[in-house]
């Protein structure tokens, strides 16, 4: 595609905030600010179908909180408006008309009659940051604190951001043409994209064993695999999840020790090549900053909940270990899950707007949140390519991930024993996510949970539409509780995935939330994803409903 260049030039207002004070400054002004305090613009002239500045910072020990960005200008209340989340999706993305007090996390699309305008950040920020518009402006709010605290940069200069903004001519306002804009735009935000060199799809238990397992379940899971995959050229992936680890308590405790298995799992080293001899890659997943081990300093853990600090290089060193470790047992692909919660306190539908509660702060007062997010990816990513294993993260900050994980499980959980959490969470994360896919990593919006609680057939439109993406597969079923006639459809789905799909997109996300028309190179797909009496409700607490209490 061919966008347009320069939609935003310098901000008209600019203003900042620290633990102390706030200061709104014309953006005709030199961009002095509080006591000690700089704001800097760079422009990247050098590219020249995008408009794109870097934001830069300069402070002494001022502790800075936030930078706040506003260009006045008209914003069409008729656009319809996409904005990302801060983590994982959790079944509330969607294209809607004006919502003034709607934040949009990294980046939004304006789909207007005529054209479609792009406004993010490029993706590796050192910053978290969001999105606003009203009909009179656009601001951009970037989050600099550690933690819950200010900032101290002690006179260095740090660049926070860069701004990309682009706009692309329509033919029409239609579905796969706002797609292809949203695609375009995902993969000039990030130029540092990582994918797996062949499709990824396989098995995870824990959508019928929820923690409940053991060496001889996961050795039946991979041969049933094993089965199922049969002649397949690319070979599955058998994930095991929590359950394995020593300390794992089944009521109240899913962290480390990560160094060895518990006494239904036995030495994972074994476990992992008797995986491999059925032709089936062995994968595992951990949880790299809750740790039971007595051997670990207070000193290393965060102040507010316990959790391993990443910011203290003696704790990364630790988390370095825990990663070595699984690949000289052999796995071949390690999970990571719920760094984002444990680091910042907040799930992804409670940050609203901002991702952590303030009163608390890293070992390192120097880095921002978001610095600190990408050192943890960043040495998860450099231990495992030592033994060639693949990423895959859960509950992670995908626009700060890329470059340092192959595969991000971009949505919230699915579900082996309620359809409507798959329906709401699911489809919506696999839509709204998609234009993610191939440019920043391979998006999983997690697994087909095959139970006898959900109706066989709205699973199996599931399954078949991950596997028409080309995004990776994978289920979770108990060996031998499938009719011959699911099982041989679950194997055509599987070998879909092995192949990578056939590109399927939705075209009408536009008006839907939960997309059911999709198109591919064979033609349009229908799906109905809703059950006969309706939704179904529960008294599950999550909260997120998109929209700002405050900036």
């Amino acid at each position: 595609m061919n966008p347009m260049s320069l939609i935003l030039g310098a901000p008209d207002w600019i203003t900042l905030r620290t633990d102390t004070d706030s200061e709104t400054v014309s953006g005709g002004r030199p961009f002095h600010m509080a006591p000690d305090a700089r704001v800097g613009l760079k422009p990247h002239s050098e590219q020249a179908d995008a408009s794109s500045v870097t934001v830069c910072l300069t402070a002494g020990s001022t502790p800075v909180r936030s930078l706040s960005l506003r260009w006045t200008r008209a914003m069409a209340a008729e656009d319809l408006y996409l904005g990302d989340a801060w983590e994982r999706g959790y079944g509330r993305m969607a294209f809607q008309t004006m919502r003034a007090n709607r934040f949009m996390p990294w980046y939004l699309l304006a789909a207007g009659e005529e054209d479609a305008d792009g406004y993010g950040v490029a993706t590796g920020a050192n910053a978290f940051c969001f999105w606003q518009v009203d009909t009179a402006g656009i601001t951009l709010v970037l989050d600099l604190r550690n933690g819950g605290a200010g900032l101290v940069l002690d006179g260095r200069e740090l660049e926070v951001a860069t701004i990309v903004s682009l706009r692309y001519p329509l033919q029409e306002r239609e579905g796969d043409q706002v797609f292809a804009v949203a695609r375009d735009f995902c993969s000039r935000l990030c130029p540092n994209g990582l994918m797996p060199s062949e499709p990824v799809y396989g098995s995870n238990n824990w959508y019928y064993a929820y923690g409940d397992s053991s060496r001889s379940q996961i050795l039946g899971d991979a041969s049933y695999l094993a089965t199922l995959t049969r002649g397949s050229t690319n070979r599955p992936t058998m994930v095991i999840d929590d359950g394995w680890q020593d300390h794992h308590r089944l009521e109240d405790y899913n962290g480390g020790p990560w160094r060895r298995g518990n006494d239904t799992f036995g030495d994972m080293g074994d476990l992992a090549d008797e995986i491999k001899a059925m032709g089936v890659k062995p994968g595992i997943w951990f949880r790299p900053l809750l740790n039971e081990d007595e051997g670990i300093p207070d000193q290393w853990r965060l102040c507010h909940n316990g959790c391993l600090d990443p910011s203290h290089p003696q704790a990364l060193d630790y988390i370095r270990q825990d990663i070595a470790t699984l690949g000289e047992w052999g796995y071949q692909l390690v999970k990571h899950d719920f760094s984002t919660f444990d680091l910042l306190g907040r799930w992804g539908f409670e940050m609203n707007p901002w991702p952590s509660p303030d009163g608390w702060h890293f070992h390192d007062r120097s880095l921002t949140s978001a610095q600190v997010v990408k050192k943890l990816y960043g040495a998860i990513f450099e231990e495992a390519s030592k033994t060639g294993m693949l990423v895959q993260g859960c509950n992670v900050v995908g626009h700060l991930g890329t470059g340092f994980m192959q595969i991000n499980r971009t949505g919230d959980d699915t579900s082996g024993l309620q359809w409507e959490r798959t329906r709401q969470i699911g489809v919506n994360t696999l839509a709204f996510r998609l234009p993610q896919d191939g440019t920043f990593f391979a998006a999983d919006a997690d697994c087909v949970g095959i139970s006898d609680t959900i109706d066989w057939e709205l699973n199996r439109q599931w399954m078949d539409l991950v596997a028409r993406t080309g995004t990776p597969l994978f289920f979770s079923a108990r060996p031998g509780s499938l009719t011959p006639v699911q099982e041989d459809q679950l194997r055509q789905a599987l070998a879909m995935a092995s192949s990578g799909g056939t590109h399927a997109i939705p075209t009408d996300w536009l008006a839907n939330d939960c997309p059911e028309i999709w198109s591919d190179d064979s033609g349009t797909h229908r799906y109905s994803w809703y059950q006969s009496a309706g939704l179904e409700f529960t008294d599950r607490p999550e909260r997120y409903d998109g929209y700002l209490s405050a900036i």
